[in-house]
């Protein structure tokens, strides 16, 4: 009997590379953020210029990935993953019970936790300008500059009673600000605790396409 070749097309499933999931503008923007949101929860000082630098780099990557959900690729657009609460909810109950179904994009809690961490996010960013006024990183250490040589003129405000409006802008922007990056924190822990989760109940590392781009393999 004439033993065949093994083709490649033959070859067995286990051997093949899973395919491409996450493209390199969703994983970058991905992590980005992440580091942007530690970094300015845990090691810079609010209002310091590498706060607000970092600040205006979140706007950045907000918006890139805004602008991706439209344009990329089709795991990335937001028609792959629309926000449905009560898909979520049966998400979560599947995952409950360790039968989660599997979905070519975001799951659809995955896909809610991703709209409520850009929401906040977009919250904060927006407070965080009308706290600074709006001003650029440059700006900001210029004033802090200023102040530090004695020189307050460049935080003077005239206008009277527009000031004292300003004032309770500021304060309120400030509270909602500390309340929205908290919520992100929370938020944050709740979406890597629903990956552990996911993954052993679907035995697959969802980690690894988040990193590498690529589809993990069932264990």
């Amino acid at each position: 009997m004439t033993v065949l070749p093994l083709r490649k097309t033959d070859a067995l499933p286990e051997t093949q590379s899973p395919p491409a999931l996450w493209d390199p503008v969703v994983r970058l923007t991905h992590w980005s953020v992440a580091v942007i949101v530690l970094a300015n929860a845990l090691f810079t000082r609010g209002g310091s210029t590498l706060h607000v630098s970092l600040g205006w780099a979140g706007m950045a990557i907000l918006g890139l990935r805004l602008i991706w959900g439209l344009i990329g690729p089709k795991e990335a657009r937001f028609s792959a993953f629309p926000p449905n609460p009560v898909a979520a909810l049966r998400h979560l109950g599947q995952l409950a019970k360790g039968q989660p179904e599997t979905h070519p994009s975001h799951n659809p809690a995955g896909a809610a936790m991703a709209y409520a961490l850009w929401a906040c996010l977009a919250v904060v960013i927006a407070t965080g300008l009308v706290m600074t006024h709006g001003r650029t990183p440059m700006q900001v250490a210029a004033d802090q500059a200023a102040v530090a040589s004695g020189d307050w003129s460049a935080l003077v405000k005239d206008g009277g009673g527009a000031e004292e409006d300003d004032g309770a802008l500021r304060h309120l922007a400030c509270e909602v600000h500390e309340v929205a990056a908290n919520l992100i924190l929370f938020l944050a822990f709740l979406h890597v605790a629903g990956v552990a989760m996911e993954s052993r109940a679907m035995r697959r590392n969802l980690l690894a396409p988040m990193l590498t781009g690529l589809r993990g393999r069932h264990k």
